[in-house]
């Protein structure tokens, strides 16, 4: 089957052209899953999803004879949860697809019902090692957190850092997973690992943990884990007297814009790598935003541009496909050729991202990201 590029050009025509993507289409239309934390304290990663895919579905759906039925499901943020969204999915609405859904730890209970019955599952936000090893059919276009968190260990030896203490959540795969790279990278940059130290990720007071670190005098305290307990450690570090000479490094789970509404000046001065920021000049990106806030009234996040992305990828392999059958999508998936907000992208022969080009180094400032200096 010859690869046909689905560019930003398209994109932007989306947003306000005239060009459908498909003017051959049939009028039934083709269901879509999407699994995502919709409530509990990990919502703003699901709501956001769940706005991107929205938003970039509009903008199909209004150019195309077969329209995309996207249906939505709620899993809570636990595994139980994205299980039996899963089934619904799959046994009740016939879906073709499936995006999400949004922990890693939710993707490694979904994946291998999803890749058992031959469903095509794409991660937006799961960046946790061996994703795609579950099986054929899981794809990710989330960047792994093995090819961001390096930049940012060695932004921070740039900056001078020379050791560094580590701190994750024990309980769950995303920040575990994190952990293990934050390690490997931190040594790759030069950094001596002076403490590790762990919590639950229900936690709520880390005294003990950063008393330990607070006495060792790191340069650098790295955190893995989800941006709630991540903002908490923040504040309790801050009441401790962990001032602005600590950088403070983030992984993915604190790429939020929650972080600083919870966390406010505590925040200041985290850098984090990203591989989207709002602050990208080009026009489809900057239509993006645009788009969003005239929906949404807020800004897009990393995660809604992920999943706006993701969701017209998904739409150009169904269109390639010819028919909404699974195992035709999922092969349409493989020859991706895409450029959108997030730039080139192609799925390597394991259905990971092609590409790790453009990744940034973020600053927490004043309750929002910035370019980090």
């Amino acid at each position: 089957m010859r690869r046909r590029s689905f560019s930003a050009a398209l994109v932007a025509t989306a947003l306000g052209g005239p060009a459908p993507l498909h003017p051959a289409r049939a009028a039934q239309p083709v269901p879509v899953g999407l699994i995502a934390i919709l409530s509990g304290p990990n919502a703003a990663y699901g709501i956001a999803i769940r706005a991107g895919a929205e938003l970039a579905l509009a903008s199909i759906n209004a150019k195309a004879a077969r329209p995309i039925a996207l249906i939505v499901e709620d899993s809570g943020g636990t595994k139980d949860g994205a299980i039996n969204a899963a089934r619904k999915l799959i046994g009740r609405d016939k879906v073709v697809a499936i995006m999400g859904p949004t922990l890693s730890n939710e993707m490694f209970a979904v994946g291998p019902i999803a890749n058992g019955r031959g469903i095509p599952a794409i991660g937006t936000s799961t960046t946790a090692n061996g994703i795609t090893d579950i099986g054929p059919f899981i794809f990710r276009t989330a960047l792994p957190e093995a090819d961001v968190i390096p930049v940012t260990m060695r932004k921070a030896a740039a900056r001078g850092c020379r050791t560094i203490a580590l701190l994750y959540a024990n309980d769950d795969a995303f920040s575990k997973s994190g952990f293990d790279v934050m390690q490997a990278a931190a040594k790759a940059a030069g950094l001596r690992i002076v403490a590790t130290e762990s919590f639950g990720s229900k936690d709520t007071d880390f005294a003990a943990q950063l008393t330990k670190i607070k006495a060792l005098k790191p340069d650098a305290v790295g955190i893995s884990a989800l941006v709630e307990p991540v903002s908490g450690v923040l504040l309790q570090a801050r009441q401790l007297g962990f001032g602005p000479e600590t950088l403070f490094i983030g992984g993915n789970g604190s790429n939020s814009p929650k972080l600083g509404q919870i966390a406010g000046a505590a925040a200041d001065g985290l850098i984090v790598g990203s591989p989207w920021f709002i602050g990208k000049s080009d026009a489809a990106n900057q239509a993006f935003i645009k788009a969003f806030r005239t929906r949404y009234g807020r800004d897009p996040d990393q995660f809604a541009a992920q999943a706006y992305d993701t969701m017209f990828i998904l739409a150009a392999a169904i269109d390639r496909a010819q028919a909404p059958e699974p195992e035709r999508i999922r092969n349409a998936l493989l020859e991706t050729d895409y450029n959108g907000i997030m730039g080139p992208f192609r799925f390597t022969a394991h259905r990971d991202p092609a590409s790790t080009a453009g990744v940034l180094v973020l600053e927490m400032h004043a309750g929002a990201f910035r370019i980090a200096g």
